[in-house]
């Protein structure tokens, strides 16, 4: 019996043997804030108790997988956690950070912890801290259109999971560790940091397909096999890289320069500071149209277990929605693809909403 649970950044639902996390914050792009790092933590906890879950699927709402983290005012949203009398403290800022019990990067690297395989399906803006989340996950499919970097490395951070270190050889790590130049998502699949792209009417049904082979395989087998091949980079150092990465991190986002970049995000708004960090180079939101994902891509995720509910959505609401969009410039038309879900319907669908920003 497909069921679902209650979370307020996030939808879990599970179909066994499948279980599905669904990042649900589309307005905001799925940026990431309180409480979303316990959530994942949380939720990929459940398909690990849940003995009819094989393998846990992780995607987002939406027109973007994660924008990453949202600077908008800085880190206020993190409360006290960082900062006494509302200014950075160092000490609180490492000691958060870098504890399993409460550390951002610790909730998310329950991706990469579970036991059971863990696959990302990647549309839209995969950047800055999202990237290093998503990068968790067994294995990384995304649509030939998403956009994967850190634009962090110019300014407002630092590797945090340590996974593009690992997933690269060290000519690519240096160049995008130094550039923060992103990837398309056929481009990060040419250069093996994820595993592949394909054209993003094909995403959710390939994603199912990849699903639907694992779970032929014993549970009992697929968890060795994680678990060994964890185990050997593991054994490489990831827990300290991962350390050093949360407190340089801290350190990045309070040099001069980077508080500078935060004033301006506060007094003219994101998009100023991040056009005048991305508009030299062109690339993200600055970036010509066939440069940014088709904005048109839209996962839009209707929970419901009504099934005359879900024939109303994908047989009449949606392509009505469809026909009263103009085509977005820049992009050929992609077909409009459907799926409607034992526990949800998923369809996608074709939107001109332009993207705003990306984050970090």
């Amino acid at each position: 019996m497909p069921t679902t649970s209650s979370f307020e950044t996030l939808l879990y639902t599970t179909e066994p043997p499948v279980a599905t996390i669904t990042l649900n914050r589309p307005d905001e792009l799925n940026t990431i804030v309180p409480p979303m790092p316990d959530e994942i933590e949380a939720a990929i906890g459940l398909a690990e108790r849940d003995p009819a879950v094989k393998v846990i699927v992780l995607r987002g709402a939406g027109r973007a997988f994660s924008a990453g983290y949202d600077f908008g005012g800085g880190f206020q949203h993190w409360g006290d956690a960082m900062s006494t009398d509302g200014r950075w403290d160092p000490g609180k800022d490492f000691a958060m950070v870098s504890a399993r019990a409460t550390g951002p990067t610790q909730k998310f690297m329950a991706i990469w912890r579970a036991s059971k395989p863990v696959i990302a399906q990647v549309h839209g803006w995969c950047v800055g801290g999202a990237s290093d989340y998503a990068l968790c996950a067994d294995i990384v499919i995304a649509s030939d259109d998403a956009v994967i970097g850190t634009p962090y490395a110019r300014m407002w951070g630092a590797y945090l999971t340590g996974m593009w270190l690992y997933r690269l050889g060290l000519a690519k790590a240096k160049w995008h560790s130094l550039t923060g130049e992103p990837l398309t998502g056929r481009e990060a699949a040419d250069v093996e940091l994820i595993n592949e792209s394909v054209p993003f009417e094909r995403l959710e049904a390939r994603v199912a397909e990849v699903a639907e082979m694992l779970c032929r395989i014993p549970l009992s087998q697929l968890q060795a096999q994680k678990l060994i091949v964890n185990q050997a980079y593991e054994n490489m150092g990831l827990a300290s890289t991962q350390t050093l990465g949360g407190i340089l991190d801290g350190l990045m986002r309070n040099t001069p320069d980077a508080l500078r970049f935060i004033e301006t995000a506060s007094t003219e708004g994101v998009r100023a500071a991040v056009e005048r960090r991305d508009g030299p180079w062109g690339d993200y939101s600055q970036a010509p149209p066939d440069r940014r994902p088709d904005p048109r891509c839209v996962h839009v995720v209707v929970p419901t277990n009504s099934p005359r509910i879900r024939s109303r959505i994908c047989d009449k609401v949606i392509p009505r929605i469809r026909a009263a969009l103009p085509m977005a410039p820049g992009h050929s038309c992609h077909g409009s693809t459907r799926t409607c879900a034992a526990t949800e319907a998923m369809v996608l669908v074709d939107a001109s909403i332009e993207p705003s920003t990306v984050y970090s």
